[in-house]
């Protein structure tokens, strides 16, 4: 017999009952029932109950063992019988009669219960992650990750794609974060860069000739941690290919995703195909770049209705309304805890009428409303006994903010928001350029390496602001996934483009060389993207914070808990890197 185990503990049957083994494990969980021993083996594959009867020496040696102790066992299977089957556990008809023990590793005494979610901080949690990943639930959500990750690669190969590595240690790039840098000991005071994207290099390969590439590509960036975002690190399915247009990027990654949601979803609903729905759009209806499609209500732009209005909170603002269904008659509590919600995202309040019965309008600001706003709202809203609006006024992106939120929680609270379901959607058409507030600058609004719409002509002719890029957006949930682009190949628009942003191009040719001079020698028009895999991770395990997705994350501050980084460098390392460290002083 094999030195610790003939079988795993999610292996055996009823159809073993009589048969010896050897198990190897955990002591998950242990219960003296009437004297006898009930003891849960775990390892990776799953549980199998084991039984120590009082007077044997696997009973004297199980009730001493601590628990997550690791542990050979030899014993005989027997049936549990009838009524003591778990029909919970796949091993659950049968158990193992322990004749025989051997300790193979002691636990300490545990920081915080293992066979529970006993609401343990997560930073202690951190600092042990490799008992918090013993958990049940994290368990399954990591392998949940590898299983994705192998299907991507299984799809991606036979939608034709080829897996091909790029490089860790780079040149810095201005992408928008900060770079993870890393000092080099043969070139005294010159530095490596972490990729933020392995973006530049997978154009290259399209350039090289390489046609349709992916990767399951690491990307660092020293960006601040949110719960869709680990700071540090995190990986995307990188994708790229060669003479495409936007709507051939859009369907093999549609396809992709379908797939997956579907495979892994639990049985949740897919939309297909993904709408298309442009920025401006987005904004307008949703409040948001990344809608989530769950909530069935739309925002609808009144301004104009308020134009020169002596309803002073209206008057000179942009103001957006939210029709809402079915929900006159619910008690004034209902609209004091959405206005309570509004606040908590920023608003000052949240105005609001309802429809009675005789189409009358009723509410704290229905007495500021003329006949014309009422006939109006009327019309536009669609307006009929039993709606309520909600109503947000200001700048058009705190509007937009605000109101997106309050459309979502507004859904969910009124039952017309969709439960079980995978809403995706593409945004498209987003704006190339946009203006700083503060110094009236024009700047990038995206991806600088993208294809401005209409070319070098929309360039040179259009006002900046209304020009359009082939960028876009996947987006699930009210989650984005990725970004991606049709890029801009050509040297002589990408001069324009930047020239536009304030790059002069003896700066574009200096920190961009590599793709320039690529450029020069015969680019194909390529486009990709980069869904994160664990946000689609997250998606799937419906689990609020990203971490949860993650074997080994740092935690909100970029630190690793368990291993103690970041850390310090004595004075020879710090001599052989050629550096020296300069502290901030204590404020």
């Amino acid at each position: 017999m094999h030195r610790y185990r003939s079988h795993t503990c999610g292996e055996l049957r009823a159809s073993d009952v009589g048969t010896d083994v050897r198990l190897s494990g955990w002591l998950h969980n242990r219960r003296d029932l009437g004297g006898i021993l009930f003891i849960d083996l775990r390892d990776h594959y799953g549980i199998t109950q084991l039984v120590a009867r009082p007077g044997t020496p696997a009973y004297e040696a199980l009730d001493k063992i601590s628990k997550e102790s690791t542990v050979r066992v030899d014993g005989r299977v027997v049936s549990r019988g009838t009524e003591n089957v778990n029909p919970d556990l796949p091993t659950g008809e049968i158990e193992v009669e322990v004749g025989e023990v051997e300790l193979l590793g002691a636990a300490a005494p545990l920081p915080f219960t293992i066979n529970a979610e006993d609401g343990v901080n997560e930073e202690r949690r951190l600092e042990y992650r490799f008992l918090d990943l013993r958990r049940e639930r994290m368990h399954r959500n990591i392998m949940l990750r590898t299983q994705v990750i192998s299907a991507i690669r299984q799809k991606m190969s036979a939608l034709g794609f080829n897996e091909l590595a790029t490089p860790i240690l780079t040149a810095t790039s201005p992408e928008g974060a900060r770079d993870f840098v890393v000092p080099s000991r043969l070139h005294p005071g010159k530095f490596y860069a972490l990729p933020q994207a392995p973006q530049q290099f997978k154009q290259l390969l399209m350039i090289s000739g390489f046609d349709r590439y992916f990767q399951i590509a690491p990307c660092f960036r020293d960006e601040d941690a949110r719960a869709d975002r680990s700071p540090g690190e995190f990986y995307q399915l990188d994708v790229e290919m060669s003479f495409v247009e936007q709507e051939d990027v859009f369907q093999p990654i549609e396809k992709l995703m379908t797939e997956l949601f579907t495979e892994f979803g639990g049985g949740r609903e897919v939309t297909s195909p993904f709408p298309r729905i442009p920025f401006r759009e987005a904004m307008l209806k949703y409040g948001s770049d990344k809608p989530d499609l769950r909530a069935k209500l739309e925002l609808v732009d009144i301004t104009d209705i308020f134009e020169g209005s002596e309803f002073k909170a209206f008057a000179g603002k942009h103001v957006r309304a939210l029709p809402v269904p079915d929900v006159a008659a619910q008690p004034r509590k209902f609209f004091d805890q959405l206005g309570d919600y509004a606040v908590s995202q920023g608003a000052k309040g949240l105005a609001w009428v309802r429809v009675g019965e005789d189409s009358t309008l009723t509410g704290p600001i229905a007495k500021f409303l003329t006949e014309d706003n009422v006939a109006e709202l009327t019309k536009r809203l669609s307006l009929a006994p039993g709606h309520a609006v909600f109503f947000g006024a200001g700048e058009f992106d705190e509007v937009s903010k605000i109101m997106g939120a309050v459309r979502v929680e507004a859904a969910r609270r009124a039952g017309h928001f969709e439960e079980n379901v995978f809403r995706f959607c593409w945004i498209v058409d987003f704006p190339m350029y946009e203006k700083d507030e503060e110094t009236g600058k024009i700047d990038f609004s995206h991806n600088p390496f993208s294809m401005p719409q209409g070319g070098m002509e929309a360039l040179e002719s259009q006002d900046p602001l209304d020009i359009l890029a082939w960028q876009y957006d996947i987006v699930c949930n009210g989650v984005e996934l990725s970004s991606g682009a049709i890029r801009n190949h050509e040297p002589d628009i990408m001069l324009k483009a930047f020239e536009i942003a304030g790059y002069d191009h003896e700066t574009v040719e200096r920190e961009f060389a590599g793709m320039l001079r690529a450029f020069r020698f015969g680019a194909p028009p390529h486009g990709g993207i980069a869904p994160g895999v664990d946000r689609i991770v997250m998606l799937l395990a419906d689990e609020p914070n990203i971490r949860e997705t993650i074997a080994f994350p740092l935690n909100g501050n970029a630190q690793d808990l368990m291993m103690g980084a970041p850390t310090e460098l004595d004075e020879s390392r710090l001599k052989e890197l050629h550096l020296t460290v300069r502290k901030p002083q204590p404020k």
